[in-house]
């Protein structure tokens, strides 16, 4: 997940993010892919996020990062 004030600069940041995981033997969580472009338009005066849009992804980051995190460990755990 990234935000940046413009249109790509949070794609290239977990772009090169995934290039490391790989080196590192990392097991990052590919999808859902939440990129907030032009972020100062989607938080209000105190830093709360008011677009439902981003809301609704974020949400769904954190499901599958839960279900995703859950699998991992039962797959360690038979190790």
């Amino acid at each position: 997940m990234g935000a940046s004030s413009g249109m790509l600069d949070t794609a290239r940041a977990q772009y090169h993010l995934r290039q490391m995981f790989v080196f590192l033997n990392m097991f990052p969580l590919n999808q859902p892919e939440v990129m907030i472009a032009y972020a100062e338009e989607k938080f209000d005066e105190e830093g709360n996020l008011k677009d439902q849009i981003t809301i609704q992804k974020i949400r769904e980051l954190l499901e599958t990062l839960t279900k995703w995190t859950k699998c991992r460990h039962k797959v360690e755990t038979l190790t």
